[in-house]
């Protein structure tokens, strides 16, 4: 008993110890922490304590019909995203490497929600050869898509390589995204245009992009890294997630494109420990660590605001934190590096899979 108390103890203090170097670490002001903590409300009229049934709760007069994909929905906040939107009234598609766990969520959104129309498909988002058939897959199903949700996200905590040879971590959420999305724009335009109904992306990025230094964001040397560090990793995909959102951003509005593309960070999202444990003190020390993280509803929160509120109609090339619009990094915000990043991936992608991509 006494080892397993001290085991929940050091790990409740572990997590406060994390969640508190990520605070310092992202140069979160003490104000903006307070309002965090205390889950103040923004400009938005919500805050860090929102969730995602509260935030789209003014959604009742979205347009009929709508259409989202939305990656990594077959858990955490995917699958929360994925609820709430079929919640909604929203045609969901699911995206999954795991087809049975993406029939689970399919049927516990049906249980609750017997006339959501659930889609799932095979996709392996580290794999250019399985996103490009997904792609063709879906557009063979002749169906609007109004909204992309890039939300699927990898960690890895050591170094590996994807079929097409390049990190993991970059491979899924960045070059991954990058290519549905470009496979999949045309579509999102078209929609658009037919309904008058504004398209939307989403990609889901992190606070912890403000730890990467200028230095450190070498293309190559993200593809095939040659010393690797999981957390300097998953930081350069969570960059390269919002660069990408600020080039594509430019690009629509200069075709005049009726789509708008965002980058959202979730907040850190409260883990199981000690879920299995009661006690006064466990209890107690819970409450302290919940206290800087997020449930699973209030981390899909910002990306379903986002997605579906009337507030963000016409916004574009923003990054949202909280359900309101933030600062990112300086580098998150050089043009030219997104601009450069952008024609890196496209030129890789062509020369990978010799697809004809936009001008």
């Amino acid at each position: 008993m006494l080892k397993t108390l001290l085991y929940i103890c050091v790990n409740i203090f572990g997590v406060i110890a994390f969640v508190w170097k990520f605070v310092i670490r992202c140069k979160l002001n003490m104000k903006g922490t307070m309002r965090y903590l205390a889950g103040i409300a923004g400009q938005s009229g919500y805050g860090s304590k929102s969730t995602a049934d509260q935030v789209t709760q003014d959604c009742s007069s979205l347009h009929p019909n709508l259409t989202a994909i939305v990656t990594g929905a077959t858990s955490g906040i995917g699958a929360e995203t994925a609820r709430v939107l079929a919640k909604r009234g929203v045609r969901v598609v699911i995206p999954a490497r795991n087809l049975r766990k993406a029939a689970q969520v399919k049927e516990n959104i049906q249980k609750e929600h017997p006339k959501a129309e659930i889609i799932v498909l095979e996709i392996d988002l580290s794999s250019f050869a399985s996103i490009k058939k997904f792609c063709s897959e879906f557009l063979s199903l002749d169906i609007p898509l109004n909204i992309l949700i890039n939300n699927a996200g990898k960690f890895s905590q050591k170094l590996e390589f994807s079929e097409d040879k390049f990190e993991m971590t970059f491979a899924t959420n960045y070059l991954g995204h990058f290519l549905l999305t470009e496979l999949l724009l045309e579509k999102l335009i078209e929609t658009a245009r037919q309904t008058g109904v504004q398209g939307r992306i989403v990609n889901v990025s992190s606070v912890i992009h403000t730890w990467v230094k200028k230095d450190n964001f070498s293309f190559n040397s993200m593809l095939q890294p040659k010393h690797y560090n999981a957390t300097r990793a998953y930081a350069q995909s969570k960059l390269a997630n919002i660069m990408h959102t600020k080039e594509l951003a430019k690009q629509m509005k200069a075709i005049d494109a009726n789509v708008t593309i965002n980058a959202v960070h979730p907040g850190i999202v409260k883990t199981g420990i000690i879920r299995d444990h009661k006690g006064i003190i466990t209890d107690s020390m819970f409450f302290i660590a919940s206290k800087l993280l997020k449930t699973t509803s209030q981390g899909a929160s910002t990306t379903c605001y986002v997605a579906l509120s009337s507030k963000t109609e016409g916004v574009t090339g923003k990054y949202f934190v909280d359900c309101n619009e933030s600062r990112c990094s300086m580098l998150a915000n050089d043009d030219s590096e997104a601009h450069k990043l952008w024609k890196q991936t496209r030129a890789l992608v062509y020369k990978r899979l010799r697809v004809q991509l936009r001008p």
